[in-house]
């Protein structure tokens, strides 16, 4: 058709301008990039890793989508990341440290493992990359850059970098490509995991780990073991093999699931309940049983004024240090019976031995609340004798106000219930200055059977209403205290172990803990809705 020359010298103009503007663009846009230090400058084809690629066919990326979800995400035009044949997972020069991230990424996607050597196009780099001067290495963030068709994921921490490594993995089964520009992540809290309960049930080490990855790729970095109860005895020992259940695990099966669990970053967290959940040891050493005034013997309890009760109990300790190298230890101090004695009667009347020992060691004005105290002060102290550097963990209900004893300054309150004797708001803890981690029962309680009013938490309730400072019930404490909550744990206690397989429980906890895992590394409202949450979880698997 047959255009006037006014309106063919306008669109000629045009062009002109447009191929003008691109030939900027590209004079401008810088052809090298320099790391740091870290892998030295990459071939001439590749710009920098920070600013976002130009172009004026693709449109703006939009975020992974991840679970959890990343933090930021600056957005660049560009066609992303996918593998190719030819894509390799490449360690830079000095960051060996990352060897096993890197092998472990590449068998994931199926592509090469390279150690040094330049990357290009196709390739994905992870390189350890120090803070900016002055400021202070988070070590559990990370950056992820992608443009030029190549992955960059850099951070001060092998644990950082690898769970960029996470999000690149998640993205791409997700939804086939890595979205062009810049992600900045890093978790809200520090703390984060699954506490399982093998003393009422065993669980497999084969399904255990299984968890283990499962949590890996959801950013989770704290794995709860619950190994002795009234139930149950699940680890073998040498020390004391008597008190031992048939069903355990092997010393070499727990020595394969903390290996795993250190390659995946997560710190296995061992729990002896003591001195009120110690049922398994009792049967084999029925003497050591807490009795009444009239002699009658107290489920679990084990009597804290023999003892003969600490020596037993220091000697599985001393025996499981060496079996769990990480920084944490579980002391318990749970629900020990001879603090829950129902009125009129009162713990000093019912357990007049366990008063004079507390007086005889503590002085006159000591009671019960100060011998239990005290034992678990003794039993961390064994423990740091044993393997220096440990931080102890204990259930909010063994610690206890005012009194002649105070439990070691630095203890951390696992914070699981408002309901039981003497209970306390998670705000008195809080203004003494204790750290707290959050396992608040009302959602993070995965109840075998569902005794009493337990039911089972469900992942749209935890997505929709929880955050870390919902310690008790649904109502959050005063944000002045959010520095002092250290994270959760999402729980499964295994009352009722015949209520469900193995099979039925990874099944159950699969949304709740995704939603808990989210939370925890953002407590902030989602962008995505439930629905879109779930139907993203059901991709992810």
């Amino acid at each position: 058709m047959h255009r006037p020359r006014g309106r063919r010298a306008l669109v000629l103009k045009v062009a002109l301008a447009g191929i003008a503007v691109l030939a900027l663009i590209i004079a401008v846009w810088p052809d090298d990039d320099t790391h740091g230090g870290h892998g030295g400058p990459v071939d001439n084809k590749r710009a920098s890793s920070v600013l976002p690629s130009p172009s004026p066919i693709y449109p703006i990326s939009s975020p992974p989508r991840t679970i959890p979800s990343v933090r930021e995400h600056r957005p660049a035009r560009g066609p992303g990341f996918r593998p190719v044949d030819s894509t390799r997972v490449i360690v830079s020069v000095g960051s060996e440290s990352l060897t096993d991230e890197g092998k472990l990424l590449a068998q994931e996607l199926g592509v090469d493992y390279a150690a040094g050597g330049q990357p290009r196009e196709g390739d994905i780099e992870l390189t350890l990359t120090p803070p900016p001067k002055g400021e202070k290495a988070a070590p559990e963030s990370y950056t992820l850059t992608t443009r030029d068709r190549r992955v960059r994921i850099t951070g001060p921490d092998d644990a950082g970098v690898f769970y960029g490594t996470r999000t690149l993995k998640q993205a791409l089964k997700g939804g086939g490509v890595m979205p062009e520009g810049v992600v900045e992540d890093r978790p809200d809290k520090p703390q984060r995991g699954l506490n399982l309960d093998i003393a009422r049930k065993q669980y497999s080490a084969a399904w255990i780990e299984d968890q283990l990855r499962q949590m890996a790729d959801l950013k989770l970095n704290q794995l709860g073991l619950h190994f002795a109860d009234d139930q149950g005895f699940r680890i073998e020992s040498s020390s004391h093999p008597e008190v031992v259940s048939r069903e355990h695990l092997s010393k070499r099966e727990v020595q394969r699931i903390v290996a795993l669990a250190t390659k995946l970053h997560i710190t296995v967290v061992p729990e002896i309940d003591s001195p009120g959940h110690l049922g398994a040891v009792l049967a084999a050493h029925p003497d050591l049983q807490l009795r009444d005034k009239d002699g009658k013997p107290v489920k679990g309890a084990i009597d804290i004024a023999n003892p003969e009760s600490g020596r037993i109990v220091d000697d599985l300790l001393r025996e499981y240090a060496g079996l769990f190298p990480g920084a944490y230890w579980h002391l318990g101090g749970d629900e020990y019976q001879a603090l829950a004695v129902k009125a009129p009667a009162t713990p000093e009347t019912t357990y007049p031995g366990l008063v004079a020992a507390a007086r005889a060691r503590y002085g006159p004005k000591a009671d019960i609340e100060d011998l239990t105290t005290g034992w678990l002060n003794d039993r961390a102290a064994v423990l740091r004798s044993a393997s220096a550097g440990r931080t102890f963990k204990a259930w909010n209900d063994g610690f206890f106000p005012g009194g002649e004893v105070a439990a070691d300054q630095g203890r951390e309150v696992e914070y699981w219930t408002g309901k039981e004797p003497g209970e306390r708001a998670p705000e008195e803890y809080l203004a003494e200055g204790r750290p707290l981690v959050n396992l608040n029962d009302e959602y993070l309680y995965y109840v075998l059977g569902e005794p009493g009013s337990y039911k089972y938490p469900t992942g749209k309730r935890i997505y929709e209403e929880w955050t870390p400072s919902v310690v008790r019930g649904t109502k959050s404490v005063d944000a002045k205290y959010a520095g002092q909550i250290l994270g959760g744990r999402f729980a499964i206690w295994s009352d009722n172990p015949g209520a469900q397989t193995e099979e039925q429980v990874a099944r159950g906890i699969r949304l709740p803990l995704r939603a808990t895992a989210q939370k925890l590394w953002d407590p902030r409202t989602p962008a995505m809705d439930w629905e879109e949450f779930k139907a993203l979880a059901d991709r992810l698997g």
